[in-house]
């Protein structure tokens, strides 16, 4: 049976800065530390963690909502792709990132739900506390 979780998180930038890095393949690499490449458009395809990490952007609304297929390579052969749904808020100190992961195979959404804290959130907070140390030295 699938599985779902969801998962949120305050990021210190603002939603347009989230969104536009999520779907950037330099800076979604900078924060998660591993290669990405994505094509940033609704058919896009996109691949994160060097290739442990693919699928293809279904829905895009802009700075507010991400809907991607999802899969890694664990997934089991014959799985169909997961559901991922980023959503964006403005919030005081930055933005509130809630994923929306729907159809995980049987028994993976505990190491995803994880993943997301350790792998995703935690980078992007320090990656967008970066940003804005290295835009304040630039004034």
């Amino acid at each position: 049976m699938p599985e779902k979780l969801k998962v949120s998180a305050v990021l210190p930038a603002s939603p347009k800065e989230v969104f536009e890095a999520w779907l950037d393949s330099k800076a979604h690499g900078s924060f998660t530390g591993g290669k990405a490449k994505i094509a940033p458009k609704v058919g896009g395809a996109f691949t994160a963690w060097d290739d442990y990490i693919s699928g293809t952007t279904l829905s895009l609304e802009k700075h507010k909502r991400i809907v991607q297929s999802w899969r890694t390579a664990e997934f089991p052969d014959g799985s169909p792709d997961s559901e991922l749904e980023v959503l964006l808020a403005p919030v005081k100190g930055g933005t509130k990132i809630t994923l929306v992961h729907t159809e995980i195979p049987d028994g993976q959404a505990a190491q995803y739900k994880e993943g997301w804290i350790e792998y995703y959130f935690e980078p992007m907070k320090i990656y967008f506390s970066n940003a804005k140390t290295k835009s304040r030295r630039k004034k």
